[in-house]
């Protein structure tokens, strides 16, 4: 079993921050991919950042610049650092792991319990 555990999230007024935080526990063999997702009422679920193993990241265009994704190897939590949030960027964020539960090829998609992100004056 594997254990998603979010935390971070809030209500911040338009231009404020946040840092979301995702830490996996269980029975881990290595880490693929981190990232996070957002849903907004009425609207699909959407990407917003990931890292791979290898520490490159991707970004939504909507969050390019004011937000930063990074990652603790020895935690196995990944970090949201979102600035200067806009009425847009409230949702739901969930958090996506892919990983190795052993030492095989074969990878398991995890999402944490979400986390809801307020931006209202």
């Amino acid at each position: 079993q594997v254990q998603l555990v979010e935390s971070g999230g809030g209500l911040v007024q338009p231009g404020g921050s946040l840092t979301l935080s995702c830490a996996a526990s269980g029975t881990i063999f290595s880490i693929n991919t981190m990232g996070w997702y957002r849903q907004a009422p009425g609207r699909q679920r959407e990407l917003v950042a990931g890292i791979t193993s290898g520490g490159d990241t991707h970004y939504a265009a909507a969050v390019l610049g004011r937000f930063t994704i990074s990652r603790d190897y020895a935690k196995n939590t990944v970090y949201l650092q979102m600035n200067s949030l806009k009425l847009e960027d409230t949702a739901v964020y969930y958090c996506n792991v892919v990983l190795q539960r052993g030492p095989h090829p074969l990878m398991d998609d995890y999402w944490g319990q979400g986390t809801q992100v307020t931006v209202s004056s």
